[in-house]
C-alpha cells in the first residue's frame, strides 16, 4: 500500500508564516486556502479530512501538498501563464533569487543590504555566474518570488532541544493511532466590536458595518478540542486561559473515548497546559500529552481548524454581546460536525470517481480500436 500523501516537515519559519496567514485570514483567498491545506497536513490530517475542511477535491489537495514539498512557500501563490517567451532561463532566475536572499557582506560586497542597481551590477560583474538583467526585469523577478523591500524584524526560532523528537512523536501518533488522537488549543481573544470581512454583494455596494472600536464587553477565549480520526471539533468559551479549563477539556476528551484505552492529546507549551495537576490527571486517565516544540504551535492539528472558524463566524460580524457570539460559534460547530463526511462515504466516492474515469478512458479508446 502506498504511503499517505503528507507535507514534509516544516521549518520554524514556514510554520510561523503559515500560522500567521491562517489566523489573520487576510489577503488572497487562494493563498489562505492553500496555507490551510499545508498547515492541516503538517498537523497530521489526512487528505480526505483536509478536503472536507476547505471544501475541495482530494486530487487538488494532493497537488497542493506535492507542490509545497517541491517549491516551499512560493507554491501558495497562483501562477498565471502567458506572455512572450522567457529570455532568462529558470536556472538563472533561481540564481538571482538565491543571490537576493544572501546578505551582501557574505559575498564580499561592502553593503548591509541590496538595492536594485547594486544587485544588478553584482550579477553582471562580480558574481561567480554572470547574469545580465535590467533593473526593471530584476524588480519583476523579485516581485514574482515575493521578495520585497521591507524592514528587518526579529524572529523566534524554536530553541527546544527536543524539537525533532517532539515532532516525530506527533507524526507517529497521528499516522498510527488517528482514532485516538485529539488536539487542544485556545482561540482568541474574542472581542465584541464590528470586524471587517469579505462576502458576496452587488458590484459597488459592499456590506457596511458601523465603525466602533470600543471593547465594552471584555474579551473571551474559545477552548477548542479536535478529534483527528472522527474529524469533529467542539469547545466552549471561557473568560480566560487557566489550568482548571485545561482539566475540564481533558475530562471532555477522555469522555469521548470511555473505553479506558490510551489516548493522545496534542497541545502547545502554554503554562496552563503543563501544571502538576494536569500531568497527574493525564497519567491517572491514560492520557499522553504530546507537546509541540517551543515556538512551533503550527504542529498542532487544530490550528488549521481555526481558519474557517474565523472566516465564517468572526470576520464580517457585529455581534451585540458575548452570549450572542457564543451561540453563533456553537451553531457553526454543529453545522460543521453534521456535514463531516464519514470515511466509508469518502471511499465510496473515490471508487465512483475511479469508475467514471475508467469509463471515459474506455470510450476514448474505442474509435482508435475500430480504426486499427
Amino acid at each position: 500500500m502506498a504511503e499517505p500523501v503528507r507535507v514534509r516537515r516544516l521549518s520554524d519559519l514556514e510554520g510561523q508564516q503559515l500560522l500567521r496567514i491562517t489566523r489573520r485570514g487576510t489577503g488572497s483567498p487562494i493563498r489562505l486556502r492553500r496555507a490551510m491545506v499545508v498547515l492541516a497536513s503538517a498537523g497530521g490530517n489526512t487528505v480526505p479530512a483536509i478536503a472536507r475542511l476547505v471544501q475541495a477535491d482530494e486530487d487538488t489537495i494532493r497537488q497542493v501538498i506535492h507542490r509545497f514539498n517541491e517549491m516551499g512557500m512560493a507554491s501558495l501563490d497562483p501562477q498565471w501563464a502567458g506572455g512572450r517567451p522567457r529570455l532568462i532561463s529558470s536556472d538563472e532566475e533561481q540564481f538571482i533569487v538565491e543571490t537576493a536572499n544572501i546578505r551582501p557582506e557574505k559575498l564580499g560586497r561592502p553593503f548591509t543590504r541590496w538595492s536594485i542597481r547594486k544587485l544588478a551590477d553584482h550579477l553582471r560583474v562580480h558574481s561567480a555566474r554572470r547574469v545580465r538583467v535590467g533593473r526593471e526585469r530584476l524588480r519583476q523577478i523579485l516581485h514574482r518570488h515575493r521578495i520585497t523591500f521591507q524592514r528587518i524584524k526579529t524572529w523566534k526560532e524554536s530553541t527546544d532541544a527536543d524539537r525533532d523528537a517532539k515532532l516525530a512523536r506527533i507524526e507517529h501518533v497521528s499516522s498510527q493511532f488517528p482514532q485516538r488522537v485529539f488536539a487542544l488549543d485556545e482561540f482568541g481573544p474574542l472581542v465584541i466590536r464590528p470586524l471587517a470581512g469579505a462576502g458576496w454583494a452587488p458590484a459597488g455596494r459592499p456590506r457596511r458595518l458601523p465603525a466602533n472600536y470600543r471593547k465594552l464587553h471584555g474579551v473571551r477565549q474559545f477552548h477548542g478540542c479536535y478529534s483527528l480520526g472522527d474529524d469533529q471539533l467542539w469547545g466552549v468559551v471561557r473568560r480566560r486561559k487557566s489550568a482548571a479549563n485545561t482539566l475540564a477539556a481533558l475530562t471532555s476528551i477522555r469522555a469521548a473515548r470511555p473505553d479506558g484505552a490510551p489516548i493522545y492529546v496534542i497541545l502547545d507549551n502554554l503554562s496552563a497546559h503543563k501544571g502538576l495537576k494536569i500531568r497527574r490527571r493525564a497519567v491517572r486517565n491514560k492520557v499522553e500529552l504530546c507537546f509541540t516544540p517551543t515556538y512551533a504551535s503550527w504542529a498542532n492539528p487544530i490550528e488549521a481548524q481555526f481558519g474557517p472558524l474565523r472566516t465564517f463566524v468572526i470576520t464580517g460580524s457585529n455581534h451585540p454581546n458575548h452570549p450572542a457570539l457564543t451561540r453563533r460559534l456553537q451553531a457553526y460547530l454543529r453545522w460543521r460536525n453534521a456535514n463531516a463526511r464519514h470515511p466509508d462515504v469518502l471511499a465510496a466516492q473515490r471508487r465512483e470517481r475511479a469508475r467514471i474515469r475508467s469509463e471515459r478512458q474506455r470510450r476514448w479508446d474505442q474509435p482508435a480500436t475500430r480504426a486499427a
